[in-house]
């Protein structure tokens, strides 16, 4: 089969499988096959130990002591931050640690939308939104008495330019927060454009990097994005560590999300005043070693190459594409082409739940996602209740694949298919 000689081929070039220590697990007798990595990355051991080192040795709250030790935890902190930053193509300054994504676009839900969003005007998301993109703007709008809406995701699953210049045309659109690659569908959406058309429009745009970030270059200046935020967790790093860039001019006259400890600036009994950019956002003592982790993980992925990283993982996912179309009563959604989708895919199988799909799977040594996948809205708009989808990383390779299919396979006839 030529394509699985070229994935294979593709696979070889990075041979990063034992940088991943949690990959020589074995389940029953079998190796472990993770094809989850939508969900969260495992960790390279230079992640792990980049954790275990600053803790072992450089343990200190950041920003509060003058002793060695506390500016040697500085230093990692702010160190981390700007590779963290420069991974994604955005100033240090601008770059504000969160505790994952979630809580970077409540960030921007909250300390800019209750300034900047009135009665009557509207918020534009899409209809292939994670919950994290849907629910802080429904309760935004409900509380502003503004109105929530959306472009719709055509049979491909792509959005329309067309849908976005009427609703942008109404003139009440305020902001357009559009997620860069559908966990789901897999789509990539025009971002560049999106994100032009919007400005043109005097919209603020939040674009949710999440699925894009840890899979091929992302240079948020050169997208042009007001706020671009991602998570340390699905880009190889820990869990309990987000990112948000933001332009420095909306940042300055944004209110903080949370208060207290590193955000302030002075305090008196009945006012206080902020800190600067990025601390103001940084309320307590903020995610360090997390951080010091992330900054391990964009390190390797940037020694990888995200151009070789993303030929990767498309090889891979147009091998994965292919072979699942070979499962009689199996039927994907996302657009057909592995070059138009990120590294995943979400399929159904004739007569078998989602959940069920899973478990076959997990039978056969193999890790996927079951369920709604965190946006419900974008199941009912597909008619399913939940979807099974298989993820790649930097570490998967073709036979993994094949071992999923056989488990799908042999479901089939479990099931007496």
């Amino acid at each position: 089969m030529p394509q699985a000689v070229s994935a294979a081929r593709a696979a070889g070039a990075l041979a990063v499988r034992d940088d991943f220590p949690i990959l020589s697990r074995r389940f029953d007798g079998r190796a472990l096959i993770y094809l989850d990595s939508a969900a969260t990355s495992q960790k390279p051991a230079v992640v792990i130990e980049a954790v275990a080192e600053h803790l072992r040795s450089h343990n200190a709250n950041v920003h509060r002591g003058v002793y060695a030790l506390a500016q040697e935890a500085d230093a990692a902190y702010e160190g981390a931050r700007a590779k963290i930053a420069a991974f994604a193509g955005w100033d240090a300054q601008g770059t504000i640690l969160t505790k994952n994504v979630t809580e970077a676009i409540n960030l921007v839900a909250h300390a800019w939308g209750r300034a900047h969003l009135g009665e009557g005007e509207a918020v534009l998301i899409t209809e292939m939104e994670h919950h994290a993109n849907i629910v802080p703007w429904q309760v935004l709008c409900r509380e502003r008495g503004a109105r929530l809406r959306y472009l719709a995701i055509d049979e491909r699953g792509e959005l329309s330019l067309g849908q976005l210049d009427s609703e942008l045309a109404r003139g009440d659109v305020r902001m357009v927060a559009v997620a860069h690659v559908s966990n789901v569908l897999g789509t990539i959406n025009p971002v560049a454009e999106i994100v032009a058309r919007a400005r043109a429009a005097g919209a603020v745009t939040l674009v949710d990097g999440a699925q894009a970030v840890p899979h091929m270059p992302v240079d948020a200046h050169a997208l042009g994005a007001d706020f671009y935020a991602w998570t340390g967790h699905k880009a190889l790093g820990p869990t309990g560590v987000g990112v948000l860039h933001g332009r420095h001019e909306l940042l300055e006259r944004m209110e903080p999300f949370l208060t207290g400890g590193d955000m302030i600036a002075s305090v008196d009994f009945q006012r206080a005043t902020w800190n600067e950019l990025p601390f103001k956002f940084e309320a307590g003592t903020p995610p360090v070693a997390e951080a010091v982790g992330l900054g391990a993980a964009v390190d390797y992925l940037a020694a990888l190459g995200m151009e070789r990283v993303r030929a990767h993982e498309l090889e891979l996912t147009g091998y994965m594409l292919e072979r699942l179309r070979e499962v009689e009563g199996l039927s994907i959604v996302g657009p057909p082409e592995a070059s138009a989708r990120g590294g995943l895919a979400s399929f159904s199988l004739d007569g078998i739940h989602a959940h069920d799909v899973a478990e076959l799977a997990d039978r056969g040594g193999v890790c996927i996602r079951a369920g709604h996948h965190c946006a419900q809205p974008l199941m009912r708009r597909l008619g399913v209740p939940a979807t099974a989808r298989a993820s790649v990383g930097v570490y998967n390779e073709p036979h993994e694949i094949d071992a999923l299919v056989e488990a799908l396979r042999a479901g089939r006839e479990l099931f007496g298919l």
